[in-house]
């Protein structure tokens, strides 16, 4: 995606083959710093500490954790057991997105089958560049299947502004290029379609007036940033066309696991009568798991993250307290939109509907998984 007029993407592997270079996403609107990673350790800070956040780039940085552990293997030989391990550690960062899971498992099983240390490193980190690029091309094709929602909603609109709303930030920041949510916001602006996007704060690490507003500006795209709590009252009023999200992890039945809010506004389009698209690669869906509600692992974060805001005062970025200091707080990072208040699924194959059959007529070879 371009930045300032450079091509960049979220995550990549520096010339010397053993750093992996992210874009630490703390920091943005405000700065942008590039941070190294050169060990497990450090691949696990990083996303514990949100340093990259998104499921499928967390999915794609935990692959790349994978080829750090095979070179920094403390033997001459990788043995299975290290690898397991630290497999391991680095599956637990984080519990709710499943791409991590999905992307750890996928290395561990590849690398575990080759014989030799240089092989087996080599194995790693030309699978870790394949699971990005995947991840990359999925997103391209869900902006291009995603494009012709929003195309149909400007024909019968009679050509006039699209108005949609995003929670949180689905956006190429989270993933490697192109976003989830935010991919067919850009092919439709690429192809001359007029679009505003409302974008919701995203409290309480604001990664929607931070995030997604700073990388639809960069782009050129209209948007507005609001409070979390305004996207009902603009529903109501007609301002709103489609709401786009993505999710941290989906069941095979179509319940959605998205950043803390997400519901509620799922709630009030339902209730208002407006389309409700979830966005997502098929590696962000659990093929193992029936009712997300009951099932899906909700991260609880460190309560500081909604007792203090960070932001910009002179030059510095600062966190500032806007709580009383003895108040408690409960920082829920996700929440369960259940399928029945899902219109549908924008995937790599295309678009179905929230219900198991229509997500299993898309993904057949999952059928008896």
């Amino acid at each position: 995606m371009k930045v300032d007029g450079n091509n960049m993407r979220t995550i990549w592997l520096d010339k010397d083959l053993s750093t992996v270079k992210v874009i630490d996403q703390r920091l943005l609107p405000h700065r942008l710093v590039i941070s190294d990673l050169k060990t497990v350790d450090h691949v696990i800070a990083a996303v514990k500490e949100m340093v990259v956040r998104g499921a499928p780039l967390i999915g794609v940085t935990g692959a790349y954790g994978v080829y750090l552990a095979t070179l920094n293997s403390p033997a001459k030989t990788i043995e299975d057991h290290y690898l397991a391990a630290e497999c391991s550690r680095l599956k637990s960062a984080r519990p709710t997105a499943v791409n991590l899971a999905w992307a750890v498992d996928r290395m561990f099983s590849l690398v575990s089958g080759v014989s030799g240390t240089s092989e087996k490193i080599d194995a790693a980190r030309k699978e870790a560049g394949k699971i990005a690029e995947e991840e990359v091309e999925s997103c391209r094709k869900i902006g291009e299947h995603g494009y012709h929602l929003i195309e149909g909603l400007h024909r019968r609109k009679n050509k006039e502004t699209v108005n949609l709303l995003t929670h949180c930030n689905a956006g190429w920041l989270a993933c490697v290029e192109y976003g989830t949510a935010t991919a067919p916001m850009y092919v439709a602006f690429d192809k001359g379609i007029d679009i505003h996007v409302w974008v919701d704060e995203t409290r309480p690490l604001n990664q929607g007036a931070r995030l997604t507003a700073w990388e639809l500006g960069k782009y050129g795209i209209r948007h507005t940033v609001i409070t979390d709590n305004a996207g009902g009252h603009l529903m109501q009023h007609g301002m709103v066309d489609i709401v786009i999200t993505g999710t941290d992890r989906t069941t095979y039945t179509g319940d959605v696991a998205n950043k803390i809010g997400t519901y509620l506004k799922a709630l009030a389009a339902h209730d208002n009568n407006i389309p409700f698209y979830v966005a997502l690669p098929s590696s962000t869906f659990d093929w193992t798991l029936r009712d997300g509600i009951k099932g899906i692992p909700i991260e609880t974060r460190d309560p500081d993250e909604i007792r203090y805001v960070q932001g910009m005062n002179h030059g510095m970025i600062k966190d500032v307290l806007i709580t009383p200091i003895a108040s408690p707080a409960g920082n829920f990072a996700f929440d369960v939109t259940p399928a029945r208040l899902v219109t549908g699924f924008i995937t790599e194959r295309g678009i179905c509907n929230a219900s198991e059959k229509e997500i299993l007529n898309l993904f057949p070879e999952r059928k008896n998984s």
